[in-house]
Protein backbone atom coordinates (compact mmCIF):
# COMPACT_ATOMS: atom_id res chain seq x y z
CA UNK A 1 0.00 0.00 0.00
CA UNK A 2 2.83 2.31 0.59
CA UNK A 3 4.00 2.18 -2.88
CA UNK A 4 0.57 3.45 -4.09
CA UNK A 5 1.06 6.56 -1.73
CA UNK A 6 4.54 7.03 -3.41
CA UNK A 7 3.54 6.58 -7.09
CA UNK A 8 3.73 9.36 -9.44
CA UNK A 9 0.31 10.27 -9.91
CA UNK A 10 -0.54 14.09 -11.38
CA UNK A 11 -2.89 14.24 -8.88
CA UNK A 12 -4.11 17.22 -6.51
CA UNK A 13 -7.07 19.26 -4.95
CA UNK A 14 -6.41 21.61 -7.27
CA UNK A 15 -6.16 19.70 -10.73
CA UNK A 16 -8.96 17.40 -9.58
CA UNK A 17 -11.31 20.72 -8.97
CA UNK A 18 -9.82 22.65 -12.31
CA UNK A 19 -10.65 19.02 -14.47
CA UNK A 20 -14.13 19.02 -12.43
CA UNK A 21 -15.36 21.87 -13.60
CA UNK A 22 -14.13 21.46 -16.69
CA UNK A 23 -15.70 18.29 -17.01
CA UNK A 24 -18.80 19.75 -16.19
CA UNK A 25 -18.61 22.49 -18.42
CA UNK A 26 -18.10 20.28 -21.46
CA UNK A 27 -20.73 18.34 -20.59
CA UNK A 28 -23.19 21.19 -20.15
CA UNK A 29 -22.31 22.20 -23.52
CA UNK A 30 -22.69 19.16 -24.65
CA UNK A 31 -25.97 18.14 -23.45
CA UNK A 32 -27.93 21.47 -22.99
CA UNK A 33 -25.95 23.93 -25.96
CA UNK A 34 -23.16 26.47 -25.64
CA UNK A 35 -25.93 29.12 -24.37
CA UNK A 36 -27.91 27.63 -21.75
CA UNK A 37 -24.17 26.19 -20.69
CA UNK A 38 -23.09 29.76 -20.18
CA UNK A 39 -26.30 30.64 -19.00
CA UNK A 40 -25.53 28.24 -15.43
CA UNK A 41 -22.40 29.25 -15.51
CA UNK A 42 -23.46 32.86 -15.66
CA UNK A 43 -25.48 31.95 -12.29
CA UNK A 44 -22.54 30.75 -10.52
CA UNK A 45 -20.89 33.98 -11.16
CA UNK A 46 -23.19 36.49 -9.94
CA UNK A 47 -22.53 34.83 -6.83
CA UNK A 48 -19.25 34.99 -6.73
CA UNK A 49 -19.20 38.15 -8.06
CA UNK A 50 -21.34 39.56 -5.71
CA UNK A 51 -19.38 37.79 -2.97
CA UNK A 52 -15.58 39.04 -3.70
CA UNK A 53 -17.13 42.44 -4.13
CA UNK A 54 -18.21 42.52 -0.62
CA UNK A 55 -14.83 40.78 0.52
CA UNK A 56 -12.87 43.70 -1.47
CA UNK A 57 -15.03 47.02 -0.41
CA UNK A 58 -14.71 45.50 3.37
CA UNK A 59 -10.64 44.67 3.13
CA UNK A 60 -10.80 48.09 1.68
CA UNK A 61 -13.11 49.87 4.12
CA UNK A 62 -14.99 51.39 1.15
CA UNK A 63 -18.61 51.44 0.53
CA UNK A 64 -17.76 51.75 -3.50
CA UNK A 65 -15.03 51.29 -5.83
CA UNK A 66 -13.59 54.25 -8.07
CA UNK A 67 -12.32 52.91 -11.72
CA UNK A 68 -9.28 52.60 -10.86
CA UNK A 69 -9.75 50.50 -7.59
CA UNK A 70 -12.21 48.58 -10.19
CA UNK A 71 -9.46 47.45 -12.66
CA UNK A 72 -7.21 46.71 -9.88
CA UNK A 73 -9.58 44.37 -7.93
CA UNK A 74 -10.31 42.78 -11.40
CA UNK A 75 -6.53 42.45 -11.80
CA UNK A 76 -6.19 41.08 -8.44
CA UNK A 77 -8.61 38.38 -8.22
CA UNK A 78 -7.74 36.75 -11.38
CA UNK A 79 -4.21 36.57 -10.06
CA UNK A 80 -5.06 34.96 -6.22
CA UNK A 81 -6.41 32.71 -8.37
CA UNK A 82 -3.36 31.93 -10.40
CA UNK A 83 -4.74 33.72 -13.77
CA UNK A 84 -2.46 35.98 -15.12
CA UNK A 85 -4.43 39.26 -15.58
CA UNK A 86 -3.05 42.13 -16.41
CA UNK A 87 -4.14 45.75 -17.07
CA UNK A 88 -3.69 47.18 -20.58
CA UNK A 89 -5.90 50.57 -20.53
CA UNK A 90 -7.94 52.03 -17.67
CA UNK A 91 -10.65 55.07 -18.53
CA UNK A 92 -13.42 56.63 -17.98
CA UNK A 93 -15.19 54.72 -20.44
CA UNK A 94 -13.77 51.17 -20.31
CA UNK A 95 -11.30 49.41 -18.62
CA UNK A 96 -9.22 47.04 -20.71
CA UNK A 97 -7.67 43.91 -19.57
CA UNK A 98 -5.43 41.22 -20.96
CA UNK A 99 -4.50 37.33 -19.77
CA UNK A 100 -1.87 35.16 -20.65
CA UNK A 101 -2.71 31.97 -18.24
CA UNK A 102 -6.36 31.26 -17.39
CA UNK A 103 -7.25 30.52 -13.66
CA UNK A 104 -8.61 27.21 -15.39
CA UNK A 105 -5.16 26.00 -16.79
CA UNK A 106 -6.15 23.51 -20.04
CA UNK A 107 -9.25 22.33 -18.29
CA UNK A 108 -10.25 26.05 -20.08
CA UNK A 109 -9.52 24.74 -23.73
CA UNK A 110 -12.65 24.17 -26.28
CA UNK A 111 -14.65 25.20 -23.01
CA UNK A 112 -16.04 28.82 -23.65
CA UNK A 113 -18.77 28.78 -20.84
CA UNK A 114 -15.71 29.22 -18.50
CA UNK A 115 -15.47 32.83 -19.43
CA UNK A 116 -18.99 33.65 -18.30
CA UNK A 117 -17.57 33.18 -14.80
CA UNK A 118 -14.44 35.88 -15.61
CA UNK A 119 -17.49 38.18 -17.62
CA UNK A 120 -19.84 37.64 -14.90
CA UNK A 121 -17.52 38.28 -11.81
CA UNK A 122 -16.26 41.27 -13.60
CA UNK A 123 -20.01 42.77 -14.44
CA UNK A 124 -21.23 42.46 -11.26
CA UNK A 125 -18.17 44.00 -9.73
CA UNK A 126 -17.84 46.89 -11.67
CA UNK A 127 -21.53 47.19 -12.04
CA UNK A 128 -22.30 47.55 -8.63
CA UNK A 129 -19.46 50.00 -8.32
CA UNK A 130 -20.09 51.73 -11.16
CA UNK A 131 -23.83 51.70 -12.25
CA UNK A 132 -23.14 49.63 -15.21
CA UNK A 133 -21.18 47.51 -17.06
CA UNK A 134 -20.71 46.14 -20.67
CA UNK A 135 -18.39 42.97 -20.29
CA UNK A 136 -16.76 41.77 -23.99
CA UNK A 137 -14.54 38.88 -24.34
CA UNK A 138 -12.83 39.39 -27.53
CA UNK A 139 -10.24 37.06 -27.49
CA UNK A 140 -10.11 33.75 -24.95
CA UNK A 141 -7.67 30.89 -24.77
CA UNK A 142 -10.88 29.01 -23.75
CA UNK A 143 -11.42 29.36 -27.99
CA UNK A 144 -7.60 28.84 -29.07
CA UNK A 145 -6.56 32.58 -28.66
CA UNK A 146 -2.84 32.76 -27.40
CA UNK A 147 -4.27 34.93 -24.57
CA UNK A 148 -7.68 36.86 -23.63
CA UNK A 149 -8.51 40.26 -24.04
CA UNK A 150 -11.59 41.82 -21.80
CA UNK A 151 -13.37 44.57 -22.18
CA UNK A 152 -15.07 46.14 -19.69
CA UNK A 153 -17.54 49.37 -20.67
CA UNK A 154 -18.30 51.40 -18.65
CA UNK A 155 -20.82 53.77 -19.74
CA UNK A 156 -24.63 52.92 -20.84
CA UNK A 157 -26.02 53.50 -23.94
CA UNK A 158 -22.66 52.84 -26.43
CA UNK A 159 -22.91 50.18 -29.05
CA UNK A 160 -21.09 47.10 -29.02
CA UNK A 161 -20.77 43.91 -28.24
CA UNK A 162 -20.74 42.06 -24.84
CA UNK A 163 -23.13 41.42 -22.26
CA UNK A 164 -24.54 44.30 -19.65
CA UNK A 165 -24.78 44.55 -16.22
CA UNK A 166 -26.65 46.27 -14.20
CA UNK A 167 -26.42 46.98 -10.10
CA UNK A 168 -28.73 44.25 -8.32
CA UNK A 169 -30.72 47.13 -6.64
CA UNK A 170 -31.84 48.22 -10.01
Amino acid sequence: MDDIRQACVPLDRDRFLRQLLGYLSESLQQVAGLDQAEGLVSIVGQKMGDEFNAHYRQALQLNRLDTNQIAAVLVDLKQRIEGDFFLIHVDEQQIVLGNRRCPFGKAVEGRPALCMMTSNVFGVITAENNGYARVDIQKAIANGDSQCRVVVNLKAGQSGAGREYFPADE
